[in-house]
């Protein structure tokens, strides 16, 4: 391929979402609140979580690492994306383009590993209470998140190893909010039919495997329930209620951005905005509102900063009395 007449592509051009003025002050706005608020939410859960003895059990802990991974998600895309809706240029650069890409994936696969594992201890915990502390030990808690993140990280480098060095010397413009496979290798200046199956197999697989592993554990634990107590079917539907709440939202655009068989039609990149947003938003909502020891443990924080702020105060009133200002 001759390439002297051709400049090589070094940035690209993303087309956003609209380029209707009224409609971006209403993104800036939607998107802006979400995002705030996803990060406090998950930061908050977090800081409960660790700050709280009651909570130190292996469901928290995994829910905390879950809200970590959610900061994480939201934090990779939606800032630029927010900075990008009053640029009329929204480039970036192409270093920029594969790290972004890099960790969506790798924090997006360990999150749906993450998920896989909080299923297993949801049955454990269910099906098999008395062994549930002897078998979500911390050791096993520590390793099963250790192969989530491993997981994650090589789904991402194995897809990056293929398209790191792909030649791009036409087109620059990508019409999304950020950058992902699909549309990255579209722009290669090479024929990408078997890099494009190499990215529906790989994302695709993972998201559809993850899916139906997840959705037959929770009818596998229904049924057990069911054969051991109807009165606890009902408290076992309550509790995975959430989870498979989330499961929809994170794994329903996935597997059709990365399996429907037209990947680069416009609806995709709206899509993306739920897993880059609303799911992060959604997890720390779900978990909140029907969790009744979250909430107490959120007062007793509350209580806790209250009676610091109190005694700050205090303290700050003691000291201007004996160092009075001159």
């Amino acid at each position: 391929m001759d390439r002297g007449n051709q400049s090589v592509v070094s940035e690209f051009c993303l087309l956003g979402l609209t380029s209707s003025w009224e409609i971006q002050i209403l993104l800036f706005l939607f998107f802006t609140i979400f995002y705030v608020a996803c990060l406090l939410g998950n930061f908050l859960i977090v800081l409960t979580i660790i700050s709280d003895h009651h909570l130190h059990s292996p469901m928290y802990f995994l829910l905390a690492n879950l809200s970590f991974i959610d900061m994480g998600v939201s934090s990779i895309a939606t800032p630029k994306m927010i900075y990008d809706l009053f640029r009329k240029q929204k480039v970036i650069s192409l270093k920029g383009c594969i790290t972004q890409m890099f960790f969506i994936h790798s924090v997006g696969g360990t999150e749906m590993v993450l998920l896989i594992v909080m299923a297993y201890d949801r049955y454990i915990a269910i099906c098999r209470p008395l062994h549930y502390l002897t078998i979500m030990s911390p050791r096993m808690c520590l390793c099963l998140l250790t192969v989530a993140w491993t997981i994650g990280l090589t789904h991402s480098v194995a897809q990056l190893a293929f398209v790191v060095n792909l030649p791009f010397c036409g087109t620059n413009k990508m019409d999304s909010f950020y950058c992902d496979f699909p549309r990255f290798i579209k722009l290669a200046c090479i024929n990408t039919y078997n890099l494009e199956f190499l990215v529906t197999a790989n994302s695709g697989f993972i998201s559809m495997g993850t899916f139906f592993i997840l959705i037959v554990s929770y009818i596998f634990i229904l049924v057990t329930v069911r054969k051991h107590s109807s009165a606890g079917l009902a408290k076992a539907l309550s509790t995975l209620s959430a989870h498979i709440t989330v499961v929809v939202f994170f794994f329903g655009p996935c597997i059709i951005v990365y399996v429907w068989p037209f990947p680069t039609l416009p609806i995709d990149k709206f899509l993306a905005i739920f897993d880059a947003i609303i799911t992060p938003f959604m997890n720390p909502v779900i978990y909140t509102f029907r969790n009744k020891e979250i909430k107490m443990a959120f007062h007793r924080l509350l209580v806790k900063v209250l009676h610091f702020r109190k005694c700050f105060h205090a303290q700050s009133k003691k000291l201007s009395i004996i160092f009075p200002e001159s």
